[in-house]
């Protein structure tokens, strides 16, 4: 016999306080439910249940079964589930949170493979650079750039992001030559607020890790901002590459100090550990790391 189908036999009879009462929950006969309890004392060695004609208590190793036996059930309930939900169809509404730039030059133009593939999931974005704990405010997951502090969330790394140190050719013309990190305390820096690229810069250069203070008259809490602002030859520039690189191209912006590359910083997407891992989040989840989880060089 199947012993788990025997263990759930046996687990009714419990509950219900009878062979026959069992015997009409699985549509079986009394003589059978009497079998499976009969199959699973053999197989222990044990004796789980004193029976009389008129009725039935648990012996009290019977007792110490049943409670085991409760939770493996229920364990294989919820296994059984997990498994039907992986099944389903991701639907539903997705709420996804995301710095600006990150959103606008990287997440956007690849959403729509994702709404393509699950056109019953409802997707809505919210973009901001100043720090809010959206996961507490109902995102369903966040990207999030920079180290994390929070180490209660679930936390998947995808590629590093990679920044850019960059102006405007009318820029670079009027002012003096830049050759290595340290001239940039005499240059108009454009600051990025909320992140500690307001006031320091670092680089990886032949002499290794170097960070130098850097100052400038504007600070914006947006990098697409500050990229009309070094347009326009107002100052020194570093965000990240998917802002900065059809600029390059374009020559309205020349890299600057290509021997120091700055430091990747981290990107992860987060989501709470007690969310529930829905058909929509797990399908987003794996889209995210497929899509933004390999370097680019």
């Amino acid at each position: 016999m199947d012993r788990l189908l025997s263990m759930t036999v046996f687990a009714k009879a419990v509950e219900l306080g009878s062979f026959s009462a069992a015997a009409d929950a699985f549509r079986m006969s009394p003589q059978l439910v009497g079998k499976h309890v009969q199959m699973l004392e053999q197989h222990l060695g044990v004796r789980l249940l004193n029976r009389t004609t008129r009725r039935q208590h648990l012996t009290e190793i019977g007792a110490n079964y049943y409670e085991k036996v409760k939770v493996i059930l229920a364990e294989v309930e919820s296994a059984e589930g997990l498994a039907a939900e992986s099944k389903a169809r991701p639907s539903g509404r997705l709420r996804i949170n995301a710095p600006v730039s990150f959103g606008i030059h990287a997440l956007m133009p690849r959403l729509t493979e994702y709404m393509a593939a699950y056109p019953e999931v409802q997707v809505e974005v919210s973009l901001a650079n100043r720090y809010v704990d959206a996961l507490e405010e109902g995102a369903d997951a966040v990207f999030r750039v920079g180290e994390l502090s929070d180490s209660s969330r679930i936390a998947r790394r995808l590629a590093p992001y990679r920044l850019i140190l960059c102006a405007a050719p009318a820029y670079l013309n009027a002012h003096p030559p830049i050759k290595s990190p340290p001239d940039l305390a005499s240059h108009e820096c454009l600051g990025f607020a909320y992140t500690e690229l307001r006031t320091h810069w670092s680089f990886n250069g032949p002499e290794g890790l170097v960070t130098v203070p850097v100052s400038g008259r504007l600070m914006i809490d947006s990098g697409e901002a500050l990229l009309m602002a070094a347009r326009a030859g107002m100052g020194v520039l570093l965000q990240p590459a998917e802002l900065i690189e059809p600029e390059l191209e374009t020559g309205r912006l020349v890299h600057v100090l290509p021997k120091y590359r700055p430091p990747d910083r981290p990107l992860h997407l987060l989501y709470a550990p007690d969310r529930q891992m829905t058909p929509k989040l797990r399908s987003f989840i794996e889209f995210a790391v497929a899509a933004f989880g390999t370097h680019k060089a």
